[in-house]
């Protein structure tokens, strides 16, 4: 933009961007700075995009933003990564004519002429602003430097935090002094711990390295790093794990990362698997601080959570909590155990694997390697005298044996079932070979959840219902009389997707004596259910209403998570 600037700044003038007393004022402070324009735009009079679409439109050109494109592999490799810095463009797509190619500066001839000439190609030229220009190169052409350069950018202050390898105790900080592959995976992993995500997914592409966050059960891409640092990128995370290897990449591996980010202490779980494009690593997340989630924090309206309370309070029986994977169903048991977690309890787990540990109750980490069953530890746990058994998951007869056996003999017992909704926790239970009269008499009640998202309490705005989602949610006209509907709209906080954080919907499910008789009788879920909704029992769909009605969440989501919820 330094070329003609005399001539720029009259456009300027002229299109009523810029006054002469500006103009002038900007040229009496130069004092050797560049030129006046990066005076004028240092000083918000105005922006390099104001610039760019003024010029844009004095040379009849269009103007876009590059930075919203996911612009292909093939379409970059058109022009080599040293031309591309050398000329400050970014090819764009395949035009009609020739390579669409974005410039910042539109008026600059004699470079547009020369990149031509080095191309042999015609050139359809687009204009966007020259700070695009340089965001696109270090995306799409960026060392890793700059690649973490740009994940600073995001981050903002917090980096000043720092990142740690290991447990606290001989902890290795990270700083902007180490490796430039070593500090881009620590950006990587401190915005995905800033964006909430549970979930870091590196997918190795045919001409790309994806990288998505799952925030809030959804993957979101992010900006992804070179092709090229893929495969440092995994090998840096292998490295931090201490136990996997970078020389096998031909099976998969598993490993543990312990780190802390300002000064939180995070587990990440780290999961690779060969595919023909390299090997795609996956990182859960277990942040500690959600143990300190109550009961009220995982979504119960206050009559559920008073029922749910006398449940765990029992002094013996079974709690049964279940859903598919990632509904939250372990989130939900630590929630449990942290409430019921007094001095005067012996609290034992047995689990596959320890997601996060708890102060005060004895936890037991399943190794089938070396026989250490489900069964095997809790054979040994009964002989431990506990007063409260959680088990992971109940998934064959012998587990399940054991835990009624346990909760015949005056424990009470917590685990999981996969199943899609309460009631069929009791054929599930009678299909893995647990007698009827024994799941009648031990099991105590059975929970149902799915996680929906919350809207983001911070742009989340009033709406209506429509008729379609009156009749999918089977919501009747007077039950608006009191409502608060609200609708997503999307703000910086929640990254532009109107909802933030996310909640359960719970179906609980109630033994009673007349349903311990017909469990003996085998009778059927779909009559257990029906009986369980005569009792009271709300279904997944109906508490996702109440949330919906609430102004918690929106008709959408309760609609998607609840598909299968035909009652």
């Amino acid at each position: 933009m330094q070329n003609n600037e005399d001539y720029v700044l009259g456009v300027l003038h002229d299109g009523g961007l810029l006054t002469r007393k500006q103009i002038d004022g900007a040229r009496s402070r130069l004092n050797g700075e560049p030129g006046v324009l990066e005076v004028l735009i240092n000083d918000g009079a105005l922006s390099e995009v104001d610039v760019s679409r003024t010029l844009a439109a004095q040379a009849h050109m269009d103007w876009i933003d590059i930075s919203t494109m996911i612009i292909p592999p093939q379409v970059i490799s058109e022009i080599r990564g040293e031309d591309a810095r050398r000329f400050k463009v970014i090819p764009v797509a395949f035009g009609e004519t020739g390579l669409v190619v974005a410039v910042g500066n539109p008026l600059d001839i004699d470079t547009i002429d020369s990149l031509g000439f080095l191309l042999q190609r015609e050139l359809e030229l687009v204009c966007t602003s020259p700070q695009k220009i340089r965001e696109a190169l270090i995306k799409y052409y960026g060392t890793a430097d700059e690649a973490a350069d740009v994940l600073q950018k995001q981050i903002g202050q917090e980096i000043d935090l720092g990142l740690e390898i290991g447990d606290g105790t001989e902890a290795t900080p990270i700083d902007e002094a180490d490796a430039p592959i070593v500090r881009l995976v620590s950006m990587l992993l401190i915005e995905a711990h800033r964006a909430g995500a549970s979930d870091i997914h590196l997918e190795p592409m045919d001409k790309k390295f994806r990288v998505r966050f799952r925030i809030d059960g959804v993957l979101q891409e992010m900006q992804s790093p070179p092709k090229r640092l893929q495969s440092a990128i995994v090998s840096r995370l292998k490295i931090m794990s201490g136990s996997m290897s970078i020389a096998e990449k031909r099976l998969p591996q598993d490993g543990r990362i312990q780190v802390r980010i300002k000064k939180k202490p995070i587990d990440l779980r780290v999961s690779t698997i060969p595919t023909n494009h390299g090997e795609s690593m996956v990182l859960r997340i277990l942040d500690k601080s959600s143990l300190k989630l109550g009961l009220p924090e995982l979504g119960f309206f206050s009559d559920d959570q008073e029922s749910f309370e006398r449940l765990i309070r029992l002094a013996d029986g079974i709690v049964l909590v279940t859903g598919p994977t990632g509904s939250g169903k372990t989130t939900t048991l630590y929630a449990c155990l942290n409430y019921i977690n007094k001095p005067d309890r012996k609290i034992i787990t047995v689990e596959e694997p320890i997601e996060y540990q708890m102060t005060g109750i004895n936890q037991v980490q399943v190794n089938t390697e070396i026989g250490m069953t489900f069964p095997a530890a809790l054979r040994s746990i009964l002989r431990q005298a506990p007063n409260i058994i959680m088990i992971g998951e109940i998934r064959d007869l012998e587990t399940a044996s054991i835990a009624t056996n346990a909760s015949l003999t005056g424990h009470l017992v917590f685990s999981t079932l996969h199943t899609n909704d309460a009631p069929s926790a009791v054929a599930r239970l009678i299909d893995l070979g647990v007698q009827p009269f024994l799941v009648a008499s031990s099991v105590r009640a059975v929970m149902a959840q799915r996680l929906i998202r919350r809207l983001c309490s911070n742009c989340k705005q009033p709406g209506e219902l429509t008729d379609t989602e009156m009749r999918a949610l089977g919501i009747e006209p007077g039950q608006l009389s009191d409502a608060q509907v609200m609708r997503p709209v999307g703000c910086e906080l929640c990254r532009q997707i109107g909802y933030k954080g996310r909640m359960g919907i719970f179906e609980i499910f109630v033994i009673d004596d007349e349903v311990r008789h017909m469990i003996n009788k085998r009778t059927s879920t779909f009559i257990l259910r029906q009986r369980a909704r005569e009792l009271g029992m709300r279904t997944l769909r109906e508490d996702g209403v109440r949330k919906v009605l609430s102004g918690l969440t929106s008709a959408d989501e309760v609609i998607s998570v609840t598909v299968g919820d035909v009652s």
